[in-house]
Parts: C-alpha cells; sequence; structure tokens
C-alpha cells in the first residue's frame, strides 16, 4: 500500500466532517457548498479504497475506517494550525502575551505595569491569569511566571529572587502583638497555595524557627494566596507573608514585618519561555524589567533573617 498522503484539502474536508458529524454544517465551516465538500470527502475514500462515512436518510455515521482516521486527522490539524500561530509569532516584535498565577497578577505585576507601559510604550501586552498547565504554541503565550521547583525540561528557565514568607499585618495590628509569643494569641491567617511545599513553610515552621514550641491550626484559610494578603491587609489577622506578593506592601508601609525573622524555601517564582525566545525584544525587555523591579525592593530583604525550611525540618 503506497505512502502517499491524499490531498491536505480532502483530509480537511472529512475532518470538519467527522467533527461535525454534518456535511452541511462542515461545508459551513470551511466556507465551500456541501457539493464541492461532498466531492472532497468522496476523493478521499477513493485515495483509501473505503468508505469513511455511511451516507444515511438524514444524517452519516463513520465507518470504522472513519473512527480510525478521525482522531488522527483531528490532533494533526490542531498541531498545525499551533505550529503556524507559533511561526506568526515569531514575526511579531510588539504583542507580548504573558501568563502567571491570579496572585503574582494582582499583587505584583498589576501594581506595576504602568511603569513598564511607560518605558515600553511599543510592546502591548496581554495577561493571562492561569495556574494550568500550558503550552507555549497551543495557548498562543510568550512568557510564563511559575511558582515550584521545577526542573522544566526544553525551556529558557530564570529562576527570580529568592522566596521566603515571614510573619506580615498591619501597623495598628502590630502594635498588638509586639512580640513572638503573643502571635500565638492572634488570628493567624493561613495560605494553603503552598501547602505543597517540602519542607513546609507554615506557622508551626515559623514558630519553631523562634525557639517557640507551638503548632497551631485555627485561622481563616484561603486557597488564593492574595486572598490571604487582602485579609491582612483588612486587619482580619496576621498572614505568613510570601516575599513576591507582600512585598510591595512591606516597601509602602501598608503591611510591616515586625519580627525580622522569614522562611526560606528552595520553591522559586520562575520566568519561562520557550528556548530561543528570550533573546526576542519584547521577551527579552519585559525579563529585564522584572529584574530591575525586584531590585528596587532588595533592601526589605536585606533587613531580615532567612532561615531555610530545611533547616528546622
Amino acid at each position: 500500500m503506497p505512502d502517499r498522503l491524499p490531498p491536505l484539502t480532502a483530509l480537511r474536508a472529512f475532518d470538519a466532517a467527522a467533527r461535525h458529524m454534518s456535511f452541511a454544517k462542515a461545508a459551513d465551516e470551511l466556507h465551500v457548498t456541501p457539493a464541492a465538500l461532498s466531492y472532497q470527502i468522496k476523493s478521499l475514500e477513493a485515495h483509501l479504497g473505503a468508505p469513511l462515512f455511511r451516507r444515511l436518510n438524514r444524517a452519516v455515521e463513520l465507518t470504522e475506517a472513519g473512527h480510525t482516521l478521525a482522531p488522527g486527522a483531528q490532533d494533526g490539524f490542531q498541531t498545525l494550525a499551533a505550529a503556524w500561530r507559533a511561526a506568526e509569532r515569531l514575526q511579531d516584535n510588539v504583542t507580548l502575551t504573558v501568563t502567571a498565577g491570579p496572585a503574582f497578577t494582582a499583587k505584583w505585576l498589576a501594581p506595576r505595569l504602568y511603569e513598564f507601559a511607560q518605558a515600553h510604550p511599543e510592546i502591548e501586552l496581554r495577561f493571562s491569569a492561569s495556574l494550568r498547565m500550558m503550552d507555549f504554541a497551543r495557548d498562543a503565550v510568550d512568557v510564563a511566571i511559575r511558582f515550584g521547583y521545577g526542573p522544566d525540561p526544553g525551556l529558557y528557565a530564570l529562576p527570580l529572587a529568592d522566596e521566603w514568607m515571614c510573619p506580615v499585618m498591619t501597623p495598628e495590628m502590630a502594635a498588638q502583638y509586639p512580640t513572638p509569643e503573643s502571635l500565638m494569641q492572634a488570628s493567624l491567617i493561613w495560605d494553603e497555595s503552598v501547602n505543597f511545599l517540602d519542607p513546609p513553610c507554615d506557622w508551626a515552621t515559623w514558630f519553631r524557627a523562634m525557639g517557640i514550641d507551638h503548632a497551631p491550626s485555627h485561622g481563616p484559610r484561603f486557597s488564593q494566596a492574595d486572598h490571604a494578603v487582602d485579609a491582612a491587609l483588612a486587619g482580619v489577622g496576621v498572614a505568613l507573608g510570601r516575599r513576591a506578593l507582600v512585598i510591595k506592601d512591606l516597601a509602602d508601609g501598608r503591611l510591616v514585618a515586625p519580627f525580622k525573622v522569614a522562611l526560606g524555601t528552595t520553591a522559586r517564582f520562575r520566568f519561562l519561555c520557550p528556548l530561543g525566545a528570550e533573546n526576542r525584544p519584547q521577551v527579552a525587555a519585559f525579563r529585564d524589567w522584572i529584574l530591575a523591579e525586584i531590585e528596587k525592593t532588595a533592601h526589605v530583604t536585606d533587613a531580615l533573617r532567612i532561615v531555610q525550611a530545611a533547616d528546622l525540618s
């Protein structure tokens, strides 16, 4: 049996008809007449030497051969479309599509975007706040910022600043709880988005770093890290704030970190993009801007003593 593929137009007609299970709807999608689409499918069946559809009175259904061909045809066109979009993006030095988690977007990116827009008016930024696993080609994304351990095989992966966590609260609340021991009576806020960290960076670990035998379990719990920070800003309690998500509030005085001991973790926010894409002008500009913004608040970290959670486990 020859390996020569049939014409792409015939395979495309089959793919559309198999997805819609209707020649009329497939013809509408491809902007051809039903007769033209039917002709393409008949030519494909002739090329195969077997029918792909059973023509019923008011419907069609796939034959065994059609069922065999349909998944591969659909995957093939989706892959081809994604590759074409990726090739098109390589010619675009103006648009930059970034995906980051909702918390990082709300607490780190959004408050700073005006500065980036002022510095790079030629770049059109687009954001997708999401934590799902993504495919750069399929999802038409240029840069992803993700938190965790990695590794990130096949990608350009730049770890951003070392990550730490420490108790943060409003200045008013800090007056109520002047010592680490007094926090045992405070409302402690839990950020459950970091429950995956190993070793854990939780309240029990922080108290252990302070030499206090206390393993609290009560207090408001949030699945989104930015919600935990917002609760601390509202005076609900004391949050174990993550560096990237509280550092601007600390620098601006909306939150304070009165106890200068923070838990360090090897998990990092990473700047991710396909290998080679880091040299595209808009990607490089965004990366360099992020690094410069991190440096602006480095003095906050300098005031802390970082204790690695791994040393306390």
